[in-house]
């Protein structure tokens, strides 16, 4: 919600929808459905609606308090905790999640009495290692865990998945996908089964999925950067017809002066940590925005035009304005990349201004 004051998120929700069917239309014609993931936004029931909306075939979350905000909120649609499961948190999570994401035996034991207790089936895709070294089932250990997984009451094996790019930002590629599809046909063959959710990756499959010749099993992605930001992930290039401002961070200028470009007097650290040295080149507009490491992440965020972000503190994001004149008062306008989105979306200090067409630019 918005509020007088204070800096604000503004989330376009037409945007964010514009993208998400743009997307699951060109991954449909290869045979590949999308999950939509609202993590970064803290679960906003608004945009999983705007996802829903343009098709995606359900929600994904990292975190369960995030999809019992989602199921009180109302939204009605398959829910996949994408975060493996917490082993103290199993019972809310058969109680929230149709699906969830795991690699260790012991969680999927722990959700089987949970389902039994609640006297429902609850929904597993394994995850595999293909080198990322994030989560994921070593290759060589994964028919011992489908073995162990198919014997459990309580617990339907809905699929299998991999993630890559996270952690050590190893490419999705047709050969790592080819291990994935090459795992499912040996899975499905040595125990008499069929795979009904292949769940490839996220959005830095997109270049992969859009452009191989052959995307094999993968039959599914976990897209949520590319959706709300209409970039991916590997280099943050835009994706040709998404939109990338469905995001803006504004805040308000509390200080304006003419100030020298370089610090005076003994220096060691600053608050948080060394800064770079800057060049001297006089004096220059510096002001002050009421924005700080606590509402976002100052290196992911865009500046207005001809300024140039000079560094932040707790509460405080300096720049240098150039040749505008930002009175105090003045609100200013951000871009923000992926970090910094999750960062603004948890902080207690910045307002969600939820819009559906209201046209607004950056300055």
């Amino acid at each position: 919600m918005s509020a007088p004051g204070g800096a604000r998120l503004e989330i376009r929700l037409d945007r964010i929808e514009h993208n998400a069917r743009t997307l699951v239309e060109q991954l449909r014609a290869r045979g590949i459905a999308v999950t939509g993931i609202t993590k970064a936004t803290l679960g906003a029931p608004e945009v999983a609606q705007a996802m829903l909306r343009a098709g995606v075939v359900g929600i994904g979350e990292s975190r369960i308090e995030n999809l019992e905000h989602l199921r009180a909120a109302g939204v009605d649609a398959p829910m996949t905790l994408i975060r493996s499961p917490l082993l103290s948190q199993a019972a809310r999570v058969v109680a929230s999640a149709d699906v969830s994401l795991n690699t260790e035996v012991e969680v999927i034991e722990a959700l089987a009495v949970a389902a039994l207790a609640r006297g429902c089936t609850h929904g597993v895709v394994l995850m595999v290692e293909l080198g990322d070294l994030r989560e994921g089932i070593l290759p060589a250990d994964l028919p011992a865990v489908v073995r162990r997984t198919l014997a459990l009451p309580g617990i339907v094996l809905r699929g299998i998945g991999a993630n890559l790019a996270c952690q050590s930002g190893a490419v999705p590629d047709d050969r790592n996908m080819a291990e994935l599809s090459a795992l499912i046909s040996s899975i499905e063959t040595s125990f008499g089964i069929e795979i009904d959710v292949v769940s490839g990756g996220n959005s830095a499959n997109l270049d992969w999925a859009l452009r191989t010749a052959d995307t094999g099993r993968v039959d599914n992605l976990r897209i949520g950067e590319a959706i709300l930001l209409g970039c991916e992930p590997l280099e943050r290039t835009p994706i040709a017809g998404l939109h990338t401002d469905a995001f803006t961070l504004v805040a308000e200028v509390i200080e304006s002066k003419v100030k020298p470009t370089r610090p005076w007097g003994e220096r060691r650290q600053t608050a948080f940590g060394r800064q770079p040295e800057r060049v001297d080149t006089g004096t220059t507009r510096r002001v002050i925005v009421a924005l700080g490491r606590q509402d976002t992440d100052p290196d992911g965020l865009e500046a207005p035009a001809g300024m140039v972000i000079l560094g932040a503190s707790s509460d405080h994001l300096v720049l240098d304005a150039g040749d505008a004149q930002c009175p105090v008062g003045t609100e200013l306008r951000f871009g923000v990349d992926y970090s910094a989105l999750l960062r603004t979306m948890t902080s207690p200090f910045v307002a969600r201004d939820l819009q559906l067409a209201t046209a607004a630019r950056r300055g």
